[in-house]
């Protein structure tokens, strides 16, 4: 049997520009957060009544906005309320990127630190969409970070079942060490650790663009949202 939903407008008086994605800290604060695609993140207390924000971060002046590129996720690190470690997937130009940054809150715990941003990861895109984009921890403390096929239509580079490329992937991360030459390590587990000609990140292969994704908190299983 189906359950019987229903939708309502719960925050009724904030202004928000283009929202992609809305989460909370692991931190007792009870304070949600908002990303904006045109580079900025929001946060305001769990409250109905609240018609305010601050501003966490803004990297507008950072990341490329328009169509499906943009500040596109975020994800605070599991001991966020002790290590203030959050993460954020952006697009970038000049070459066009997209790129998943490490920052930290400042003393205020409602103002990000702006400066010295630990860049984990950055892949080249040949095209404005398909550009996956909302990262998230698993159960198991890795970060999960989805990439689309680079773009255009029909995957015309045939990246998403190359096995020497990360697009077209959701790649699984150790944020907590690093392997040389990397700001993150690759766990041993990966699927494709130790194949000949593969990226040892991968943990699935084959997608087109996803766009939005979550851990079942119950289950542990990964919902994927597959634009197409």
């Amino acid at each position: 049997q189906s359950p019987t939903l229903q939708v309502g407008r719960v925050f009724s008086s904030l202004t928000l520009s283009a929202p992609v994605q809305i989460t909370y800290p692991p931190d007792g604060t009870d304070r949600l957060f908002v990303v904006e695609q045109s580079g900025r993140i929001k946060v305001f207390p769990n409250d109905p009544g609240v018609t305010t924000t601050k501003t966490f971060l803004d990297l507008s002046t950072v990341v490329t906005y328009g169509g499906e590129e943009g500040l596109l996720g975020m994800a605070f690190h599991p001991s966020y309320a002790t290590n203030g470690y959050f993460y954020v997937f952006y697009s970038a130009q000049s070459p066009r990127r997209s790129v998943v940054a490490r920052y930290k809150v400042s003393a205020d715990p409602d103002v990000a630190n702006p400066a010295n941003p630990v860049i984990v990861l950055t892949v080249d895109q040949p095209y404005e969409n398909h550009k996956g984009g909302q990262i998230a921890f698993g159960p198991d403390g890795m970060l999960y970070v989805p990439l689309g096929d680079g773009g255009s239509g029909g995957d015309p580079m045939n990246l998403a079942q190359n096995t020497n490329d990360l697009r077209g992937k959701i790649l699984r991360l150790d944020v907590d060490h690093t392997d040389p030459g990397l700001a993150y390590a690759v766990p041993d587990d990966n699927p494709f650790v130790g194949v000949a000609g593969a990226r040892g990140e991968i943990w699935a292969l084959g997608l087109r663009n996803p766009w939005r994704m979550s851990f079942d908190r119950l289950a542990h299983t990964l919902w994927v949202g597959d634009v197409g």
